[in-house]
């Protein structure tokens, strides 16, 4: 009977499945439930650096291109190829949907809540990086949004680098372009935020 009690005691801790690490990796220590959440609040960390750069530069390179550049004639940077000149956009990323400034703003808005979804569960560095441009970008075009003129919600986006035969975008355009091209990457390599990888 002692025997029995014994067993029922013992931890059964031969059976437990190790969690896997980030990246898909499985350590010794992937079992270990500290090291996946100090791994998750890393890569958290490292979201919400790149997102704080990207929305910095966007929002400083705003408001130098208001103060400085516009009413003022667009300046030449690679000779007619690529040129700064400032321009007040009511749409989408490079132009697209004028008259659906309501709307675009409201998106952008559940984009950062999507991406705050996800990052409870992230454990992959490149997942990290592709949400933190994708959160950098939507702040910056959403502070727009919200804060210029004509008023609330239907703010105009702040836009100047103009490419010839091309619509003029911003570095929070540049941001969330990058952001989801990196996931389509990741996504075609089969790994997801939560480290894991598969293969279809």
């Amino acid at each position: 009977m002692a025997e029995a009690e014994r067993i029922i005691d013992t931890p059964d801790s031969e059976g437990e499945r190790p969690e896997a690490g980030p990246d898909g990796e499985q350590g010794a220590d992937a079992g270990d439930g500290a090291a996946p959440r100090g791994r998750g609040k890393r890569r958290i960390a490292v979201l919400l650096a790149v997102a704080a750069i990207a929305y910095l530069f966007d929002l400083g390179t705003k408001m130098l291109v208001v103060a400085k550049l516009e009413h003022h004639q667009a300046i030449p940077v690679i000779g007619e190829w690529l040129r700064f000149e400032a321009v007040r956009n009511p749409g989408a990323a490079f132009g697209i949907g004028e008259a659906l400034t309501v709307v675009f703003t409201v998106i952008a808005a559940a984009v950062i809540v999507v991406i705050a979804r996800i990052a409870r569960k992230l454990y992959s560095l490149p997942w990290a990086v592709a949400l933190g441009l994708l959160l950098g970008g939507a702040l910056g075009n959403l502070t727009d949004r919200l804060f210029r003129s004509p008023g609330f919600f239907r703010g105009e986006v702040v836009d100047f680098i103009a490419p010839k035969g091309f619509a003029v975008f911003n570095l929070a355009d540049t941001a969330i372009v990058c952001g989801g091209v990196l996931i389509v990457l990741l996504s075609f390599r089969g790994l997801d935020p939560d480290g894991t990888v598969h293969k279809d």
